[in-house]
């Protein structure tokens, strides 16, 4: 029997990747008031959202909860199914641990079902090209047990490396210091950052000047690139840069399909309008 891939919001995956994936809604605020974005990135209003960000509105995002599991793997649990969840990074949110929670209580109920947790050590594209590829291993009738060794062994081939507009947002997680922000900012600095194997976001380069940046995100997808039929491209409301780098990268790959898609508003809040990004399977992260 085929198991339940599930995903959440923060995977960034248009319709025509979604074939099956279950997705769970994700919350975050706009100055106080309540969103529940269920993942319908081809709808996403990013535009207003990203703009949102630069004049000043403050949006805070929620890590998903344990009860949130509870309520969506028991019904699939009770069809006797087994699932596979493909976690945001645990190094820059608490869903993993929250999720993994949840799959201790469950367990003693359902002691025959297999969950399996995966940490993408990323976010984005980086959690959706896993799921994406979870859910054509079940659609081939892949034992859970081996997709979830699959899954885990795709992690650290999963390539995610991205540029910021204004480090200031990256200040505000922590990301970068007040006096690196202020600075960078003023010398038109821009950081190339990428998700290392623990999940966390560290820097692995800078450039001065937006050409520049772009020019380096091509570099590392020729640098690490290995057996791509399909990458992605998010964009945080900088549609033009995106084409860019996407005409790039045809160049290095002629034969790759590309997707471009707004990036999701969950982690979208934390990079800032202006962020752009790559994502790949490589010989390494």
């Amino acid at each position: 029997m085929p198991f339940v891939v599930f995903a959440d919001g923060s995977a960034n995956l248009p319709k025509k990747l979604l074939n099956g994936i279950t997705l769970l809604p994700c919350e975050y605020t706009i100055d106080g008031k309540a969103q529940i974005y269920w993942g319908d990135v081809d709808h996403f209003e990013g535009h207003i959202f990203y703009e949102g960000l630069r004049n000043g509105r403050e949006i805070r995002t929620s890590l998903l909860n344990t009860q949130l599991f509870l309520d969506h793997f028991t019904p699939v649990l009770e069809e006797g199914k087994d699932i596979i969840y493909i976690s945001m990074s645990s190094g820059i949110s608490g869903t993993y641990n929250a999720a993994i929670a949840a799959v201790n209580e469950l367990n003693e109920e359902y002691p025959d079902r297999f969950i399996h947790i995966v940490d993408s050590k990323g976010c984005g594209f980086g959690n959706g090209l896993l799921a994406v590829k979870a859910a054509q291993l079940s659609a081939k009738g892949t034992d859970v047990r081996e997709a979830a060794k699959i899954i885990d062994e795709e992690v650290f081939h999963t390539c995610q490396y991205f540029t910021v507009d204004d480090l200031n947002f990256l200040k505000r997680t922590g990301r970068v210091s007040g006096v690196s922000a202020v600075i960078g900012t003023m010398l038109n600095i821009k950081p190339i950052l990428y998700g290392d194997s623990t999940g966390h976001i560290i820097s692995c380069g800078k450039v001065r000047g937006r050409k520049k940046a772009i020019d380096a995100l091509a570099a590392k997808y020729k640098e690490k690139q290995i057996h791509n039929s399909f990458i992605c491209i998010s964009h945080g409301d900088c549609i033009e840069d995106a084409r860019t780098l996407a005409r790039m990268i045809h160049k290095i790959t002629p034969e790759v399909k590309i997707v471009i898609s707004q990036h999701e508003p969950f982690s979208g809040a934390h990079v800032g309008p202006g962020m752009l990004a790559v994502f790949f399977r490589g010989r390494e992260r």
